[in-house]
């Protein structure tokens, strides 16, 4: 791991050094055979041709600066360092699963693997009560880990494989008694999320997982939580608020709208609901309050599904909105002739699957739904001050922020949650586990708490405040808790990490910069990496403190919008032209990539890209008041970059 991260100080530290610039190496370097082997070489390795780039500076016989060239040669045989050690590496680890399944098949599957090779612990509630299915568990696991690091020959031979062909009928066949039973989340966590892991290309696997992921969906959604109860979680969805999004739609989505595509979709998924209560009532002991339709009640909602589904298959005239619309409140009144089943789960599973019909960005945010986006979009709130994840099924401390209520109460990384105000936090969702240690500030939450360092419990009380999440971070934190710039102080190289686009990050951001240039910044690494986006407005600011002049981003609108839209940068505020790497990964997304794109363009070449191939998110977005206190987020723009890429 340390020469990974050495390789890519090297290459930070090549180009800060050498001064050099992005795609500028390849356009300038390379088009003039006199051109100078140290660009030359850069070029080639910013290409990710590190052996052409050692070969060309072990053959160059023209002048050349030696001290430079021998870092470049250092960075290359590091990378060939990796590479051997990543093949051979691959090859052992590849070897360890095969072992693993050989053990499984023969063996002792208990011996076969540690505990921590199955990825969802709450796949199997009792490890004790079904030994064949914690086998069929690791076998799955071992298959999709042998998968991951096969060769193409080697993944065929791992898939036809006699005893892993029967473990996945096994699998099959399981997950078919689920299904009937209506345990459709064990379906997906004891099978098909292991089928689709092994074989992501499969699309049966794919289709198949959507519609059992709607159910799972539709099945929690008439189940009450710790957090709320099911007739609490639809408080004012109301069909005006869809009817509203709808308006909304028609006017300013980016492309045409396929409504029948809509509708058809919508209908399907409320035929799915009805057949999950349908099954779920077959189980005596289930708690769903629900009256069940007779049998002439469901027959007539189906019969009348299915008149709904020729109609938009077959409509008599053009399908616009107003025949969408229409669709929707004749599967309101089917549904309340036939089936009596809550209105607003109706109407928020039907706009819910007509929407998925458009892209995965643009949805309504019900009134419930609105504190929680207000908080993404700001990155305030009132707290304790961490960040949690589920960790092996627990909910976990991820991280403190400094200054602030849990910090100073001497909560640390790694202590899990075992109870808040009381409530167990097993089996609780990240979600309801925020919504319940958050709340209004100076109000007091209880945690109980499992110690990391000591495994002690303790209980404690908590007051909570107003907490501003930093969407701008350092390298690492200093004694006192405050976040570190400065990566390497002997050749002052800065480091920033973005973790999201807000209203303050520009801000924050300008003011990281202004001091570490008071100190001699000799170049920056801008982190973006595991950043999903944000506010447009701020990506855009940040741009443009590293952009004197021309575009650093255009959006084409839709039919409601204006057309083309470009946005210039500013020379006033514009930061000295120091030399920038910007890491970004498969995570990178929507503000992340317009940021990147933009530094990276051809025509600005302020920066260099490092790292993975980004999101691929190039859309806008914008968020409009409905009635009834919702909003309706939608795609109202694509963006390009400087050079209409």
């Amino acid at each position: 791991m340390k020469k990974i991260t050495d390789n890519v100080a090297m290459l930070v530290l090549a180009v800060c050094v050498l001064g050099v610039s992005g795609q500028g190496w390849s356009a300038e370097a390379q088009s003039s055979e006199s051109g100078d082997a140290i660009a030359r070489a850069c070029a080639l390795i910013y290409q990710g041709q590190f052996t052409e780039a050692g070969r060309l500076l072990d053959t160059d016989e023209g002048p050349i600066d030696i001290s430079a060239k021998e870092m470049l040669l250092e960075l290359v045989g590091q990378y060939e360092d990796i590479q051997a050690l990543r093949r051979e590496t691959r090859s052992k680890a590849f070897q360890e699963q095969l072992d693993a399944l050989d053990k499984l098949e023969h063996g002792d599957p208990n011996e076969a693997l540690d505990p921590n090779a199955v990825s969802d612990p709450n796949a199997v509630s009792d490890p004790n009560e079904d030994s064949e299915l914690i086998r069929m568990i690791k076998t799955l696991s071992v298959v999709r880990n042998a998968s991951e690091l096969a060769t193409a020959e080697q993944r065929l031979a791992l898939q036809s494989n006699a005893f892993v062909t029967d473990t996945i009928e096994k699998a099959v066949e399981r997950a078919t008694v689920h299904e009937a039973e209506g345990r459709w989340l064990e379906a997906y966590t004891e099978c098909y999320s292991w089928l689709r892991a092994i074989d992501p290309n499969n699309q049966g696997y794919k289709d198949y997982i959507e519609e059992l992921l709607d159910r799972v969906s539709i099945n929690s959604s008439f189940n009450d939580s710790p957090c709320e109860t099911s007739a609490a979680r639809y408080k004012g969805v109301r069909k005006e608020i869809f009817r509203a999004a709808i308006t909304a739609l028609n006017l300013y989505y980016i492309n045409d709208i396929d409504y029948a595509e809509m509708a058809s979709e919508a209908l399907n998924r409320c035929k799915l609901v009805v057949e999950v209560v349908l099954v779920r009532k077959t189980d005596p002991n289930d708690t769903l309050e629900y009256e069940v339709p007779n049998g002439e009640q469901v027959a007539a909602w189906a019969a009348g599904m299915d008149a709904l589904l020729d109609e938009v298959k077959n409509p008599s005239r053009v399908f616009g909105a107003s025949k969408f619309l229409r669709i929707f409140e004749k599967t309101l009144n089917l549904n309340r002739r036939t089936a009596g089943l809550p209105m607003e789960i109706i109407i928020t599973q039907f706009a819910s699957a007509a929407l998925a019909t458009l892209d995965p960005h643009t949805t309504i945010i019900w009134p419930k739904e609105i504190e929680q986006f207000n908080k993404a979009m700001t990155n305030e709130f009132s707290g304790v001050g961490i960040e949690i994840s589920k960790k092996d099924g627990l909910l976990t401390v991820a991280s403190l922020l400094p200054d602030t209520p849990a910090y100073k109460a001497g909560l640390d990384a790694g202590d899990v949650i075992e109870r808040v105000d009381g409530l167990e936090t097993k089996n609780m969702s990240l979600h309801c586990a925020v919504k319940h240690i958050t709340g209004p500030r100076g109000t007091e939450v209880e945690l109980t708490l499992k110690r990391a360092n000591t495994n002690e419990r303790e209980t404690i009380t908590i007051v909570r405040d107003r907490i501003i999440v930093p969407s701008v971070r350092g390298w690492l934190r200093s004694d006192t808790g405050k976040w570190v710039h400065v990566l390497d102080p002997n050749e002052r190289i800065g480091y920033a990490r973005l973790t999201s686009f807000v209203s303050d990050t520009a801000r924050d951001f300008e003011n990281v910069l202004d001091d570490l240039e008071a100190d001699g910044l000799n170049g920056l690494i801008l982190d973006l990496r595991f950043n999903s986006g944000g506010l447009l407005s701020s990506a855009v600011a940040i741009s443009d403190m590293f952009i004197r002049k021309g575009v650093i981003v255009s959006t084409q609108s839709g039919p409601g919008g204006f057309g083309s839209d470009s946005v210039p940068a500013k020379a006033r505020g514009t930061h000295p032209n120091f030399p920038l790497v910007v890491l970004v990964n498969s995570s990178s997304a929507s503000a992340s990539e317009i940021v990147s794109g933009a530094l990276a363009d051809p025509a600005h070449e302020r920066a260099v890209l490092v790292g993975d191939r980004t999101h691929g998110k190039g859309s806008v977005q914008s968020s409009r008041l409905l009635e009834g206190g919702a909003m309706i987020k939608l795609t109202r723009a694509y963006y390009y970059l400087p050079s209409d890429r």
